[in-house]
Formats: structure tokens, C-alpha cells, sequence
């Protein structure tokens, strides 16, 4: 079994790269999966990242490491069909993490450390979200299951035991800081319109909300604006009534991520504030360019996102470690037991083929008990040894060394038996206007 993930993020990348591999990438896990070149998949999408975890099914007498670059290169070829990127670039914005280093860096994003708000808290529910729409769509292995279970773990440490994130610091957060710093008046007196009815929507409506915004409107290309305000409050904008609704908007704010941005001709004249916080642009750039307009985007929000103290990103980072490795053995160990389980098989197959002969040659005699009793004491004698031997390399990170050398002295094929499992069942994911909205 071999885990892996491969990263694009606002660390690697800029932002409109990260939004053309995500629109190239959907889709991508299912068909992988589907033609058995992946055991399972996830997908993260969100505002400032677009990732894939995976866990490999290399054929017969394929390396890991070139499974790997199968996929990669197969990945790269459908991503820039898609996306109108050159392979070679896709396959270049990606970085490449397998088994305890994938771990590592999941369980890093899950607890906010690698956000553009350092401890933001919205990555947990994007992260929780991407598991529940793999497991919906069929793609998920055990194995991943207990991975992204392992980095919710994490993450609630990390929250309970650190201050990262206790000012509530967030990407809504930020953007509407900024927006207040830019806008006339205060946010009782502003009217607000939301483009939008996915989970990052909702975070922006009760953010509004927080800081005494009481006239929120809400606009959805996909016509779901009159369910979302049932639930949430505010008031519906249907198609024909958007202009009026941009007309009387003081902050506008873009979390859809539709599929083309809106241009500034759509625009009425007159002073607003624009803030467009979806991966696939809600307005087009050129609306900075209009007369008394002030657009607040993804990448002004990582420049202006204020920095953790150093104290608490140590802290958080430590727990973050420690939870890799508790991961890395714990699946070292299952690596192990499947090696025990084969190896007993094995010579208890060899011990039942002798007791026949043993049987034929004495019958039901007391002989036969005698000496069957002595070969089976002799077998568990012979496997105390290896069991106990395994259990030791297992905690020193040797497990591959013995399940070589079960390989080269027996013969014996170690079965991928975690790959095997079933996945839990499948939990409907929550709807939004475009599963990488949220950042």
C-alpha cells in the first residue's frame, strides 16, 4: 500500500493557476479509480489549493515510485487537456508527497498551518467535506478513511491544546476587515449582497451577521438563493432583479466561483466595495478599474492576513508531528500483521500437508495424536521467532526489509489485505454552487 498526495497550493503556485487545476481536475479522481489505476482517492479543492490523495495500485512488477509517475504523467495529460495548460506545467505546479510525508502535510493543512489566514479553522470543514463527497462518489479506500480521520483528530488537538485560531481569524475574516476599512459608514448602515449558497457563503453570511450587517441580499446563478435564505436569513435576488440588487449593495461579495466571471460593464456607477473571495473569479478584474470602486481580492487578503505568534505555530507544528508518526506506525504495524497472517498461512499449509501423510501412514491412532501434537508445538516454536522479530522491525520502520525476505526465502506474496476492505458507507456531501468555493 502506498499513499500519496500531490499539491498545488498559494505556496507553489499563484492563485488563477490553482483555479485552472482544480476546474481541470474535476472528475479526474473518479476515472482513476474507476480504471483500477488508483485503489481510492480524495480531492481538496479549495480557494487557495487544489489536491489529490491517493492510494496506489501498481500492477505486477511496477515500482511504487513508477506507479507514481503514471499517475502523475496521466494527471498531467488530462488536468491540461482540461485546463488549456501545457502538461509539463501541470505536472511541474505539483509536488509529489507518498506515505508519512503525505500524512504530514495533510494533517499540517487540516490544522490551518499551511492557510493563507495562518489557523484559519474553515480548512477543517473543507477537509471533513472532501472525504464525505469521495465516499458519495465511490472513491474512497479504507485506507484514506483512516487518514483524513487520523488529521480530524489532529486538528482537534491542535484547536483544544494551542491558541492557533482563537481569535477566529479567517479568510470571510480578513476580507471583511479589509472591506470595512474601505467602505463608508459601518456595517449596521451597509447593505451587503452575496453571490453564492455553498458552505463558504454561509461562513461570510454569519460573519456579516457578527458585525451587525442586518440587510444582507443573495444571489445564486444556480436559482438556489430562496432555499439558502429560508435557512440562513437574508433575501433572495432572483435573475431579473440583480441589477436593482447591485444598485442598492454597498460591499459585494463573491463566493460561487461561476463558471465566468462578471464583467464590469455589468456594473451599475456609484461607490461599492467588491470582494471576490471564489477559486474561479466571480467578477472580472477590470472592475477595479471603475470609478469609486474598491476590489478586495483572494490575493489581497493573503497579503494583509496578520501573522500567528510564533509560540503557537511551534506548538501546533509539534502536535502536527507527533501525529504523523503515531500514523506512520500504526500503519507500519497493519503492514505487519498482513506479513504475520501470510507467513502463518504459509506454514501451517505446510504443517497440514505433512499431518495427511502422517494420518495416511497411522490412521486415528494414538501414534498419530502424539506426533501431530509434537509438529504443531514444533510450528509454534519455529514461528515465535519471526513473529517476534517482525514486531521489532515494525518499530524501527524496517517492515519492507521483512517482507522481502519472506518474499526471497518463501516465496511468499504479502497480500495488500487494507486495500481490500471495504470503504464505509457513503455520506452525502453538502451541495454548494462549486465544491472548491471555500478557502
Amino acid at each position: 500500500m502506498v499513499l500519496f498526495a500531490l499539491v498545488a497550493s498559494h505556496q507553489n503556485v499563484d492563485l488563477n493557476t490553482v483555479a485552472r487545476l482544480s476546474t481541470g481536475a474535476l472528475g479526474l479522481s473518479e476515472e482513476l479509480v474507476r480504471d483500477g489505476r488508483l485503489r481510492g482517492a480524495v480531492t481538496l479543492s479549495t480557494c487557495n489549493r487544489m489536491e489529490l490523495y491517493g492510494e496506489l495500485a501498481p500492477a505486477p512488477g511496477t515500482s511504487p515510485e513508477a506507479a507514481l509517475d503514471e499517475v502523475l504523467a496521466e494527471m498531467s495529460e488530462q488536468i491540461g487537456a482540461r485546463s488549456g495548460l501545457d502538461p509539463d506545467h501541470v505536472a511541474d505546479s505539483l509536488r509529489a508527497f507518498t506515505d508519512s510525508a503525505a500524512a504530514r502535510h495533510l494533517f499540517t493543512v487540516v490544522s490551518g498551518l499551511e492557510s493563507a489566514v495562518v489557523g484559519e479553522r474553515e480548512i477543517t470543514g473543507q477537509v471533513r467535506r472532501a472525504l464525505n463527497e469521495a465516499r458519495h462518489n465511490g472513491t474512497v479506500s479504507g485506507d484514506l478513511v483512516r487518514l483524513f480521520e487520523a488529521a480530524a483528530r489532529t486538528a482537534r488537538r491542535v484547536g483544544a491544546q494551542t491558541a492557533l485560531g482563537e481569535r477566529g481569524r479567517s479568510i470571510v475574516s480578513v476580507a471583511l476587515d479589509l472591506a470595512d476599512d474601505l467602505s463608508a459608514g459601518t456595517w449596521a448602515s451597509r447593505r451587503a449582497l452575496v453571490f453564492g449558497t455553498g458552505a463558504y457563503a454561509g461562513a461570510t453570511m454569519a460573519a456579516l451577521r457578527d458585525r451587525g450587517c442586518a440587510d444582507i441580499e443573495v444571489y445564486s446563478s444556480s436559482g438556489r438563493a430562496e432555499q439558502f435564505t429560508e435557512n440562513r436569513g437574508g433575501t433572495p435576488v432572483g435573475s431579473g432583479q440583480l441589477r436593482e440588487a447591485l444598485e442598492r449593495a454597498d460591499v459585494v461579495i463573491g463566493c460561487s466561483g461561476g463558471s465566468a466571471p462578471m464583467g464590469a460593464d455589468a456594473f451599475p456607477a456609484g461607490p461599492r466595495t467588491v470582494v471576490d473571495l471564489a477559486l474561479t473569479r466571480d467578477f472580472d478584474p477590470a472592475v477595479a478599474d471603475l470609478p469609486g470602486v474598491e476590489l478586495i481580492s483572494l490575493e489581497s487578503v493573503r497579503v494583509a492576513a496578520p501573522d500567528e505568534t510564533k509560540e503557537s505555530v511551534e506548538a501546533a507544528s509539534g502536535i502536527v508531528e507527533r501525529a504523523a508518526q503515531e500514523f506512520a506506525a500504526h500503519q507500519d504495524a497493519r503492514d505487519m500483521d498482513a506479513a504475520i497472517v501470510a507467513l502463518r498461512k504459509h506454514t501451517m499449509a505446510v504443517l497440514d500437508a505433512e499431518l495427511a501423510k502422517v494420518t495416511s501412514h497411522h490412521g486415528c491412532t494414538a501414534a498419530r495424536e502424539q506426533i501431530e501434537l509434537a509438529m504443531r508445538r514444533m510450528v509454534r516454536s519455529l514461528l515465535h521467532t519471526p513473529t517476534v522479530r517482525a514486531r521489532e522491525l515494525a518499530a524501527q520502520g524496517r517492515q519492507d526489509e521483512y517482507i522481502t525476505g519472506l518474499a526471497a526465502l518463501y516465496g511468499i506474496d504479502v497480500p495488500a489485505s487494507r486495500a481490500e476492505e471495504p470503504a464505509p458507507p457513503a455520506v452525502a456531501p453538502e451541495v454548494t454552487d462549486r465544491p472548491q468555493a471555500a478557502g
